[in-house]
């Protein structure tokens, strides 16, 4: 064997007790109690692995340009219109610097996939798309980089955005995005957007439903054109934040529509809680979408980061493990069933929105493994416990010692 990962409490059966890994050419090979395997050997110590964290919404390109930005005066903040001026001295070269920054922070905390949400249009043309593309293929050892590109300052508004995310699906392109909410007619952006996802066969993943006005919301149009498009199952809403404004009965029969259409919701903790109820000066609302809630009601959930250190999100580590905690001190979490349940939007359920099959300690998946300083799901979460070892494909990507405490004698 290539890798032998011994006591090792898995995260999808934490009650099985200590169980070892057994990995060769980059996939698992293995897995029970005291394996009869050798070679180079990981002693987890009962602690939790899992699969790689999955990040399903990040913004590499627009990470850490808030020192560029002046700070916000007042209640009110309009990020894109902060970050859109920047994007004409955007460079191939700057765009690969402040996303690598960021990317290898995901990679120490213990993330191995992503979904990137990337701009295009004719302010920035493709040289993000470049970078990121670079990025990926230079960092192929660590992380998958999937690519999701879309028009954040609208479509049909801003002439010679379509043909340039046409270009960007023709040169390989796995997803297309939107943001109706900054298109001057968002309808007919999404009519557009489904269109040219048919078009392509990709999929689509919508930034939707950010405000403080319930009654106007774009997920109704998202679930007609779905079914008229029958892209079931291939089809990711972010943020989703009007869903907190909803009573709970109308909020969960409409997570029932989402489940049965096959639609996917990855929430985005700390942008929304950023960004909503700025109205308000007092009684503000959390603006935070129930993940728990959405899931118990058939919805398949994640949890992602979204922006890192720019005007929608001034700050940020890349750890998804502090946003599920994040999460759970938002919609006020406890039960450990429900912080198991977010554990699971970090892994096997972020998986399943990305409709990847391949992902999970089982024997023929590839040997993507993350060792977490805690013996269970929910004290991970609780606790924001860190990172300890990660492997790629069965090679060690990242080391990390315990702190220890020097007591005195």
């Amino acid at each position: 064997m290539d890798l032998v990962v011994r006591n090792a409490r898995i995260a999808d059966r934490p009650d099985a007790g200590p169980l070892d890994i057994a990995v060769a050419g980059g996939r698992i090979a293995a897995v029970g109690p005291g394996l009869d395997a050798s070679g180079e050997t990981y002693d987890a110590g009962g602690r939790l692995v899992c699969g790689g964290l999955i990040e399903t919404h990040i913004h590499l390109d627009k990470s850490r340009v808030v020192g560029r930005c002046p700070p916000p005066t007042g209640r009110q903040v309009n990020p894109v219109m902060m970050t859109a001026p920047l994007k004409k001295d955007f460079t191939v070269e700057d765009v690969y610097a402040r996303a690598e920054a960021t990317l290898r922070e995901c990679l120490v905390n213990g993330t191995t996939r992503i979904r990137t949400q990337l701009e295009v249009d004719p302010a920035v043309g493709l040289r993000s798309f470049k970078a990121i593309t670079r990025l990926a293929a230079d960092y192929r050892w660590a992380v998958d980089i999937e690519i999701c590109v879309f028009p954040q300052d609208g479509l049909t508004n801003y002439p010679g955005t379509e043909e340039l995310l046409v270009d960007a699906l023709k040169r390989g392109a796995p997803v297309l995005g939107g943001a109706p909410r900054y298109d001057s007619d968002p309808p007919a952006q999404l009519e557009r957007v489904f269109a040219l996802a048919a078009e392509f066969d990709v999929d689509l993943d919508l930034h939707l439903d950010v405000g403080d006005d319930p009654r106007q919301m774009h997920i109704y149009q998202v679930l007609e054109l779905t079914e008229r498009y029958r892209r079931g199952g291939r089809v990711v809403a972010g943020h989703m934040a009007k869903l907190s404004l909803l009573p709970p009965a109308e909020c969960a029969a409409l997570a029932r529509r989402l489940a049965d259409a096959g639609i996917a919701v990855t929430v985005l903790p700390a942008t929304d809680l950023y960004l909503m109820g700025r109205t308000q000066d007092h009684a503000v609302v959390r603006g935070v979408a129930d993940a728990n809630f959405l899931a118990a009601n058939g919805v398949t959930c994640s949890l992602s980061s979204n922006n890192v250190l720019n005007p929608a999100t001034p700050y940020g580590d890349c750890s998804l493990i502090r946003m599920a905690n994040l999460h759970a001190n938002v919609l006020q979490i406890a039960a450990p069933e429900e912080l198991r349940a977010l554990f699971g939007m970090l892994t096997d359920r972020s998986a399943r929105l990305l409709n990847r099959t391949d992902y999970g300690i089982a024997v023929g998946n590839p040997a993507d493994l993350v060792v977490i300083d805690a013996m269970t799901p929910e004290a991970a979460i609780a606790e924001i416990r860190p990172v300890l070892a990660v492997w790629k494909r069965g090679r060690r990507t990242v080391v990390r010692q315990p702190p220890d405490l020097i007591v005195p004698d």
